[in-house]
């Protein structure tokens, strides 16, 4: 197999993780806002579902410019496809940057540093806890 269709693969596996993280996070935040819900009321499960598939669209974003870069870099490295990428990385950091303001309510440089991890593991956290709402 040729290095290129070796690289395409990867890249294709790269999407593949990428779809998955999104399926597979979908239905993880919709189990933790079920437990918000039922520990606490619906403000807190919206507040579980929107930060925990907020950290799962951030992380996908990720993975899906990785696929790209591969993808663009070792696949077919041309002016026009790094073109094609330069913009894709350019949306995708646009949505990476509206999703994270979004989600933390504030703008970067008026909060502490975060990572998508972070909002899924306090989601995870908060909904299964009861009582400390308010």
């Amino acid at each position: 197999m040729a290095f290129t269709e070796v690289m395409e693969r990867a890249a294709q596996g790269f999407d593949a993780l990428g779809a998955a993280v999104l399926v597979v996070g979908l239905l993880w935040s919709v189990l933790l806002a079920v437990r918000a819900w039922r520990a606490e009321g619906g403000r807190r499960a919206y507040q579980a579902l929107r930060e925990s598939f907020g950290g799962v669209l951030l992380l996908s974003l990720e993975v899906l410019v990785a696929a790209d870069l591969i993808r663009t870099v070792a696949v077919a490295p041309t002016l026009q496809n790094v073109a094609v990428l330069g913009l894709i990385v350019l949306i995708r950091t646009f949505l990476s940057f509206s999703l994270q303001v979004e989600i933390d309510g504030a703008l970067p440089w008026r909060r502490a540093l975060t990572s998508g991890a972070v909002h899924i593991a306090r989601a995870a956290q908060g909904s299964g806890k009861g009582g400390d709402a308010g």
